[in-house]
């Protein structure tokens, strides 16, 4: 007799069966590789504009600080110049006074005009101007209305007399001007004069 030839069950393959497995497994592996590539993306696109927006707001502070640093030295000595003010105005009544009466020394006179014309100049130095008054439209943000006045000669609103001088520091006040202000005369009624 013959032997019969043993039958061996048959191998799978590789390849044969697991192919669409490993299609759905390759697959799979490729889905999951574009989502973390696509948040991947997405995070380095927020990081770039989080790090813009800290870049911005690093040179607006730089400028902000600078700008600062400006400031500081244009007004450091923005309290002593105002208290130097009455100063000033005490030295012009004394030589408008000393004018108008035409008594005294001259000599003296002369010595504090001298004075005040010194101290002038150092407040020029300083960046300290006088707010121009009389003649010019009222303005709230550098004069001080003390009254109203009749007048024929300027336009209601008008500054018609100051008081006290303002001063500017570098264009910004310093002390607003004390001034009287302007207004229509008031029309006399000839009944109240009868």
């Amino acid at each position: 007799m013959a032997k019969k030839p043993k039958t061996e069950p048959a191998e799978l393959t590789p390849g044969a069966d697991q192919a669409p497995a490993e299609v759905n497994d390759s697959a799979a592996q490729d889905a999951e590789l574009e989502s973390r590539l696509t948040a991947s993306l997405e995070e380095a696109a927020k990081n770039w504009d989080l790090y813009l927006r800290t870049r911005a707001d690093l040179d607006n502070y730089r400028k902000r600080a600078q700008r600062e640093k400006e400031d500081l030295g244009r007004f450091a000595n923005e309290n002593l110049l105002r208290e130097l003010l009455p100063v000033v105005d005490n030295l012009e009544r004394a030589v408008a006074h000393a004018r108008e009466s035409g008594t005294g020394d001259g000599s003296l006179l002369e010595g504090v005009e001298m004075t005040l014309g010194q101290l002038c100049k150092v407040f020029e130095r300083s960046g300290v101007t006088p707010v121009e008054a009389v003649g010019k439209p009222f303005d709230p943000s550098c004069h001080e209305a003390m009254g109203q006045l009749e007048s024929d000669e300027l336009p209601p609103g008008s500054v018609i007399q100051e008081l006290q001088k303002g001063y500017l520091l570098n264009q910004r006040l310093l002390r607003p001007a004390m001034v009287m202000v302007s207004k229509a005369p008031q029309e006399s009624n000839p009944a109240q004069n009868a």
